[in-house]
C-alpha cells in the first residue's frame, strides 16, 4: 500500500514538470565543484594548483644520469597515479571523480644518499605537509632494461620509497661517488684518505672530510652556509680569567704541537712551523727524507675506486 502510494506520488510529480515545460526546466541547475586533478589543470585557478615549497636543487650526481633531467615516468597503482621527474620532484594524483579528489607533492629534488662511497638513493623533500611535518621521498635506482617508475610504498607515514630502474645504473661503476667528483675534490679525497691510513685523524675525522667533500660539490645539502669575510673577521677570540689559565691553556697545545711533531717525523712526513717571534709570517719548512708509502701508488691494475668491491675485473 505505502508503495502504490509513493509511485503515484512520483507519476504526480512527472506530470507537473511536463506540464510546466521547458521554461521549469530551463531554471534547473546543476553544481559541480572542480576537481583538483592534474598538476597543470588549466581550469583551476593559480591558488589551488600544486604549489611547491622550495625550488628544486641543481642536478648533480654521475654525468649519466643528468641526461634524466626534464623527464618524468609515471605508475599507476590502484586509484593513485604516481609521477617521478628526476632532480625536479615526485607527485601523486588521485584518479577518481570526487570533486576533492588528492593531487600533491610527496617531495622536491635536494641531495643525494651516499653509503659506502656509493650513490645509494635520491632524496626528495619538503613535500606537502602532513601533520606536523612534510612529506618526503626516496628514490632507489635499480638496473632495469628500460626508464620506468616500477613501485612505490609508504614505509612509515608521510615517507614514501620509489624504485626506478633505469639501464644507466647497470655498469657496477655507474653509481660510484669519486669518478664524479672535480679533480680537486678528488685530491682531496686522497689527502684526507691517505691521513686517515696515517692514522692522523680518527673514522669520525675523515668521515667528516668526505662529507665536506660531497657538500662542496653538492652531492649533498650543505649543513650551513659557508661563512663571508666578513664574518669571519667578527669570530669571537678566545679569552680567559686570568693569566695563569692561559699559561695552563698555553702548555697544554705545547704538548700537543710536540706530539704532533713527533707523529709526523716518525711517518716521513713533510711539515711547514711557524718560527716562534718571526713576525713577517714566514714560514720554515721542513722536509724529512724518509716517507711512509702513500696510498694510491701502483698500477691501475692493482687499484680500485672509491667504493669498488673489486667484484668486477672487466671482463663483462
Amino acid at each position: 500500500m505505502a508503495a502504490a502510494a509513493e509511485l503515484l506520488a512520483v507519476l504526480l510529480m512527472l506530470k507537473l514538470l511536463l506540464a510546466a515545460g521547458p521554461a521549469a526546466a530551463a531554471k534547473m541547475k546543476v553544481v559541480e565543484e572542480p576537481n583538483s586533478f592534474g598538476l597543470n589543470n588549466p581550469f583551476l585557478p593559480p591558488s589551488n594548483r600544486l604549489q611547491p615549497k622550495a625550488a628544486p636543487a641543481p642536478p648533480s650526481g654521475p654525468e649519466h644520469l643528468l641526461r634524466l633531467a626534464g623527464k618524468c615516468f609515471d605508475y599507476v597503482e590502484s586509484m593513485y597515479k604516481y609521477e617521478f621527474c628526476p632532480f625536479h620532484n615526485v607527485t601523486q594524483h588521485e584518479q577518481t571523480f570526487r570533486w576533492n579528489a588528492y593531487s600533491g607533492i610527496l617531495g622536491i629534488w635536494q641531495e643525494w644518499e651516499i653509503e659506502n662511497n656509493t650513490f645509494a638513493g635520491m632524496w626528495m623533500r619538503d613535500g606537502d605537509s602532513c601533520e606536523a611535518k612534510s612529506r618526503q621521498t626516496k628514490v632507489l635506482l635499480v638496473c632495469g632494461r628500460s626508464n620506468k617508475l616500477a613501485h612505490v610504498t609508504e614505509p612509515s607515514t608521510c615517507v614514501y620509497s620509489l624504485t626506478f630502474e633505469t639501464p644507466l645504473v647497470c655498469h657496477p661503476h655507474s653509481l660510484l661517488v669519486y669518478p664524479t667528483l672535480p679533480e680537486a675534490l678528488r685530491r682531496k679525497w686522497d689527502e684526507a684518505a691517505q691521513a686517515h691510513y696515517d692514522k692522523l685523524i680518527t673514522e669520525q675525522g675523515y668521515n667528516k672530510r668526505l662529507r665536506e667533500i660531497f657538500e662542496e660539490a653538492r652531492f649533498l645539502k650543505l649543513t650551513r652556509e659557508p661563512k663571508t669575510p666578513k664574518e669571519k673577521e667578527h669570530l669571537p677570540r678566545p679569552t680567559f680569567e686570568s693569566v695563569e689559565k692561559c699559561n695552563q691553556e698555553y702548555q697544554q697545545l705545547s704538548q700537543d704541537l710536540q706530539k704532533l711533531t713527533a707523529l709526523l717525523t716518525q711517518h716521513g712526513i713533510a711539515y711547514e712551523a711557524v718560527l716562534a717571534g718571526n713576525r713577517d709570517d714566514k714560514h720554515s719548512t721542513t722536509a724529512l727524507g724518509t716517507e711512509k708509502p702513500t696510498l694510491g701508488t701502483g698500477s691501475k691494475a692493482d687499484r680500485h675506486l672509491h667504493g669498488d668491491t673489486g667484484v668486477w675485473n672487466g671482463s663483462r
